[in-house]
């Protein structure tokens, strides 16, 4: 849901707590916030990437992780990545989610907004039916990793920044 309804936990540098404060607010002034991100494979090693609808407050239809979800207030950061799969996807048995390192604190910087995060990213196998979320995700396909990477090399501008840059930190460009 995008808009100033939604309330997100901010942190300080150390993980602290400071308090709720509303997405349009945390995104313009660059607050620490939590998310978590999935890459969903399928059985032939092709992930599944989304193009973010057009309306999104950041990078609106760029493609992206196959999830990206802010957390609610308390909520831990497997919840979120379920939660995100279920609402964005229509995935709602997925076995096994299998953590990529741990937490990491990653902040993008643009001309327009901060954007702060303190996210733990997963990885997991679905070959079911999509069932995408016209409000959240424009598209949605599976592609191969050798083809995404001739893709984004010439067209890097068709990314999130964040995208790109947990590709290569992942290795799955490798």
């Amino acid at each position: 849901m995008d808009g100033g309804l939604e309330l997100f936990a901010t942190f300080d540098r150390s993980g602290r707590e400071l308090g709720l404060c509303p997405r349009h607010e945390v995104h313009r002034q660059g607050l620490w916030h939590r998310s978590a991100q999935v890459f969903v494979f399928d059985s032939k090693g092709r992930l599944l990437i989304q193009r973010r609808a057009p309306d999104k407050d950041l990078y609106a239809g760029l493609w992206d992780y196959s999830v990206g979800e802010h957390l609610k207030p308390g909520e831990d950061y497997q919840a979120g990545a379920l939660r995100g799969l279920s609402e964005e996807l229509g995935i709602n048995e997925i076995n096994e989610l299998q953590p990529l390192g741990g937490q990491r604190w990653v902040e993008i910087q643009s001309a327009a907004h901060v954007d702060r995060e303190i996210q733990q990213a997963y990885r997991c196998e679905y070959d079911g039916v999509l069932q995408a979320d016209p409000v959240e995700v424009a598209e949605v396909r599976y592609i191969a990793m050798a083809e995404l990477m001739k893709w984004m090399n010439a067209a890097p501008d068709d990314f999130t920044p964040w995208f790109v840059t947990d590709l290569q930190e992942f290795s799955f460009l490798d």
